[in-house]
């Protein structure tokens, strides 16, 4: 019997979208296609490849009516922002096009008379790309764009909370004139995609979600030696030095602890304030974040939707309880937001102070609108604390001093180093981690070398 995957919507629990997994026998095909599509596409020139690539993203952005409540209906995100989500497709896009052909050029090394030398970068061959919920437009063309560029067939595998979303890849992929068989998106169950992985029927995926599907992920690939590029989450931390500007850190930390309902891999899920700011930065923190109007993703006026299902809600629920029944202190109360209520997916923002790193909501990545916030003395008690953590994706300073900033992000464990920003992603910056945020890495120079490989040209002139 085939299976049927389906879209619930957090607005109300109804289906919003189901659509049969993709037989065996349509994978085999689909596979088949990419890769005779991809022998021609990486014969086909960078101008043509940036023609063709700027098509799909324009051709993107022409459904962006549709695709802002379309959004919300899937995984909650407010309408008010569903366009945000866009504007960094487009950004990403556009950045990895335009630094292709130098990305991509061959590496000349000093002359050596008698001889040319050269390490060119060749396409891999088949990328699959498989696709989370919570940012699913950002986190796919992370990889899909540039794996084009550099000359690959991509495979989309999206989320099937955001099923909807790989269909929108692939209208814009077939709108834009993209060869036949170049770019599919499929429908697959876990145990599809593990047999693709398996198979060495691609040469690379790229994955973003959990640290336990990574694992996954790697198991099914094991003894393929295929790249395997993972973006498993994180637990962010910010510091707030004592010589930071107050009000600017507030507004900004709230807002990357509870954009997206906090479900954004890079969102500040832990806060440690300087002493001397302590007392300010929460009384502030807590007044902003009573000003949030949770409620229906599609109403213009809500600025928290839903988190993408109950069960995640209450996950994070758990952890609050926990950590006040060890001492915590939660400092917003519920019954300021009415549509929070428990079992369901609607749920309040939360701040805890009398948090320590014995306690789950300090340790274990939350993604959801929770955050602990502890006072610290100074910078070497906040570099220890931020760097007791499993993960390492960002980490984000507030200060007036660069030089501290940079020196502090020399000794942070993280992937990426923020000063005043967070939740924030650079398309001109790898995107990586260390430890359990997992391995790899996209965008910028850096991320065309793990779409490519390198091959060497050694010839004698004159023989």
């Amino acid at each position: 019997m085939t299976a049927v995957i389906r879209c619930l919507s957090p607005i109300d629990g109804s289906v919003c979208a189901e659509r049969e997994a993709a037989s065996p026998e349509c994978v085999t095909a689909a596979l088949a296609s990419a890769r005779l599509a991809q022998a021609a596409w990486a014969e086909t020139s960078l101008d043509e490849r940036a023609r063709l690539c700027t098509a799909f993203v324009d051709a993107m952005l022409a459904m962006k009516a549709d695709i802002v409540p379309e959004l919300a209906r899937q995984m909650g995100r407010p309408v008010r922002y569903g366009g945000g989500e866009l504007g960094g497709f487009e950004e990403r896009a556009r950045h990895m096009i335009a630094i292709a052909a130098e990305a991509l050029a061959p590496v000349v090394p000093a002359a050596k008379p008698g001889f040319q030398r050269m390490i060119k970068r060749t396409p891999l061959g088949v990328v699959m790309v498989i696709a989370p919920w919570n940012y699913p437009f950002l986190t796919a063309v992370n990889s899909v764009v540039p794996a084009l560029m550099a000359g690959n067939a991509v495979i989309l595998k999206h989320a099937a909370q955001t099923l909807l979303v790989g269909e929108r890849f692939q209208m814009a992929a077939d709108a834009a004139g993209l060869p036949d068989g170049l770019f599919r998106t499929l429908v697959l169950t876990h145990e599809a995609t593990a047999k693709i992985l398996g198979s060495r029927s691609v040469d690379q995926v790229n994955f973003t979600g959990s640290v336990a599907a990574g694992a996954a992920i790697e198991q099914a690939a094991a003894g393929t030696f295929i790249g395997v590029g993972l973006e498993l989450g994180g637990k962010d931390p910010g510091y707030v030095r004592a010589d930071a500007d107050l009000p600017f850190a507030v507004e900004n930390l709230v807002d990357g602890a509870f954009f997206n309902s906090g479900q954004s891999c890079c969102g500040i899920e832990r806060i440690y304030v300087h002493a001397d700011l302590y007392d300010e930065f929460v009384d502030k923190f807590v007044a902003l974040t009573r000003t949030y109007v949770l409620g229906d993703p599609l109403d213009p006026a809500t600025t928290l939707g839903p988190m993408v299902r109950p069960a995640a809600a209450d996950f994070v629920r758990g952890q609050i309880a926990e950590a006040v029944a060890a001492g915590a202190r939660s400092l917003v109360d519920p019954a300021e937001f009415p549509r929070d209520a428990a079992g369901s997916a609607y749920m309040a923002p939360q701040v805890l102070v009398g948090v320590d790193h014995s306690m789950r909501v300090m340790m274990e990545e939350s993604f959801g609108p929770v955050i602990g916030i502890m006072k610290v003395v100074g910078d070497d008690e906040a570099l220890a604390l931020m760097n007791d953590s499993p993960y390492g994706l960002t980490a984000s300073v507030w200060t007036r001093d660069a030089v501290a900033a940079e020196a502090l992000g020399d000794r942070i464990a993280t992937g990426t180093v923020f000063m005043n920003r967070c939740d924030y992603l650079d398309p001109a910056l790898t995107w990586t981690g260390v430890k359990d945020t997992g391995r790899g890495a996209t965008l910028s120079r850096v991320g065309y070398e793990t779409l490519t490989r390198p091959k060497s040209f050694h010839l004698r002139l004159g023989a």
